[in-house]
């Protein structure tokens, strides 16, 4: 009896888990949406239009990713102790506030007050984008249960991904239309269209226990987001860097490159992120940093255009579930009560990655040329892979940390996800 009652609700689930992910991962592809909107507009509005130096045109696009760090471990807590949904309810409704910001820029004349709005703009924006990805994850994994961590954090990648890679072409073609104006508009309605829609979506019980101190779970976090932070790299220096490295060959393709890399990590995130269930995620850590390796080293030692596009794509695949695989092993030094803030921790060690390699990379481009960038991300991949080696090793002999609440529940597949059709 207790075995076909089992057996039931892995049926349901299995047959519905997707949608279910899908519910919540769409507040992420709005939110990424927005942040490709602006992406390739506003540094030529701030430079080129407005006449300030390309340094500040840097700094207005940054600004959105030191508000999306500083605001991470709040969004957690809030997770762990309103729910995700407020969470992504709170990053939707500043990313109303940011479309405001953007309207009243555009009907300002003085390029100093026009600049001070796209700064607000950018500031709300990175809110939202802390608010509604970490709400998301944590909400999809709410609903399906924690055995399907991995395929929740990959569908809110492609998302995440895809959002922006849809975002920025589009937010061109309004600004040649109608200016500032037209993305303002689009980026004030779309939140509030999505916000209106969250109201109505069933929330998921706020899991009560132990909150563990922030510094406990940065500790926890820190040798799973070190491993993430190295990993990525090699996405941070081919989306940063190879169009240029294309230019100093005198190659024609870089965009080939780029597509392949993005449709390499799609696919992978979309058909094979199941397999981190099934072999786990150090097994799939291991693989996929070998594969990223091989991917970086064979654009460092192109001699043809051809070889670079391969390489970024075996780059895309390996780089793919990283972010996921790690992630399943790093939630398990945590208890269901401090998900929300591990998973914004983690992500932090992303966001920093991604701020800290255009600086060290242009710094190694000047000295050494720009192949040399694709052996540091190489290197540092390696440098990840042992990392990853040492945590399996830990793990496999039980010297890896356990959850400090033993009462928090474990999670597997939630009632209400198994009955539901």
């Amino acid at each position: 009896m207790d075995t076909l009652r089992n057996a039931a609700p892995r049926a349901a689930s299995s047959s519905n888990v997707t949608g279910q992910i899908l519910s919540t991962v769409v507040f992420n592809l709005v939110g990424y949406f927005l942040i490709g909107l602006p992406l390739a507009v506003f540094p030529g509005v701030v430079h080129g239009q407005l006449g300030f130096s390309a340094t500040l045109a840097g700094f207005l696009i940054s600004l959105q990713y030191v508000a999306t760090f500083a605001t991470r471990s709040t969004v957690g807590r809030i997770t762990d102790t309103l729910g995700p949904k407020w969470a992504v309810l709170g990053g939707l409704a500043s990313g109303v506030a940011s479309g405001l910001c953007i309207l009243e820029a555009a009907t300002q004349s003085g390029a100093t007050s026009i600049l001070v709005w796209l700064c607000l703009s950018r500031l709300f924006l990175g809110g939202a984008e802390s608010g509604i990805s970490t709400g998301c994850v944590t909400w999809g994994i709410g609903r399906v249960g924690a055995t399907y961590t991995a395929e929740v954090i990959s569908w809110n990648g492609v998302a995440s991904y895809g959002g922006i890679a849809t975002g920025a072409p589009i937010g061109v073609l309004l600004s040649h239309m109608h200016g500032l104006a037209a993305i303002g508009l689009v980026t004030f309605v779309l939140p509030l269209l999505a916000l209106v829609l969250c109201v109505f979506r069933r929330p998921v019980p706020v899991v009560r226990g132990t909150r563990i101190a922030l510094h406990t779970v940065f500790s926890r976090m820190l040798p799973f987001g070190t491993g993430l932070a190295l990993g990525s790299l090699g996405f941070a220096t081919i989306v940063a860097f190879i169009t240029l490295y294309f230019s100093n060959h005198h190659w024609q393709g870089a965009a080939y490159a780029l597509s392949a890399f993005g449709v390499a990590f799609a696919l992978v995130r979309v058909f094979f992120s199941g397999t981190i269930r099934k072999f786990g995620g150090y097994r799939c850590s291991l693989v996929s940093f070998a594969v990223e390796f091989c991917g970086l080293c064979l654009i460092w030692l192109a001699t043809a255009p051809w070889m670079a596009i391969i390489g970024a794509m075996l780059t895309g695949f390996g780089l793919s579930l990283i972010f996921p695989a790690l992630a399943v092993e790093a939630l398990k030094t945590v208890t269901v009560s401090n998900r929300g803030a591990a998973i914004a921790i983690y992500t932090m060690f992303f966001d920093v990655a991604l701020g800290a390699t255009g600086p060290l990379a242009g710094l190694v481009i000047g000295r050494y040329g720009y192949p040399s960038v694709y052996l540091l991300a190489a290197l540092a991949v390696a440098c990840a892979q042992a990392l990853t080696w040492r945590l399996a090793a830990l793990a496999k002999t039980r010297r890896m940390p356990l959850p400090l609440d033993s009462s928090a529940p474990v999670e597997s597949a939630p009632p209400a996800v198994q009955a539901r059709t």
